[in-house]
């Protein structure tokens, strides 16, 4: 059984990943910390992730190495780069990293989601959230954080 936590550093993922880590070492399991980096400066720039000078992707990742290996060091930590939405037709940048969320669940053989979203599951969704569309697979169970610690 893996665990798989797509990681952002926003404090509901951080909680879903002490979530994560905690049911790790109770069922003795594998635990994967996902970054999905998008190919977008605008998205980034919405969610606090650029300095001065733009969206550093290299830095952004190295950042939430630290940030992962503090919280929950026994984790495996992976990033994967979103595909542009210019290059999916018909697609934003939060599908692209859904997609990419769904691909790397069914590459590791995930059996839990541990996914932080205020929005998950609600009869309303935004379209910038990535809880709900990955709640949606059956592949996998998911376990939906909504308050941080």
């Amino acid at each position: 059984m893996v665990l798989l936590v797509p990681f952002d550093g926003s404090a509901l993922a951080e909680t879903a990943l002490r979530r994560g880590a905690q049911f790790a070492r109770v069922l003795d399991r594998d635990l994967v910390a996902l970054v999905v980096i998008p190919d977008d400066e605008a998205y980034a720039r919405e969610r606090g992730w650029t300095n001065g000078d733009g969206f550093d992707k290299a830095q952004f990742a190295e950042t939430l190495r630290e940030r992962v290996e503090a919280i929950a060091p026994e984790a495996t930590f992976r990033v994967e780069h979103a595909s542009d939405p210019d290059d999916e037709p018909y697609s934003s940048v939060t599908m692209n990293i859904v997609r990419t969320v769904r691909k790397v669940a069914t590459e590791v053989d995930a059996d839990i989601i541990f996914i932080g979203s205020e929005n998950a599951g609600r009869v309303s969704q935004p379209l910038s959230s990535v809880g709900a569309p990955v709640s949606a697979d059956p592949r996998y169970d998911v376990h939906i954080v909504r308050h941080a610690d």
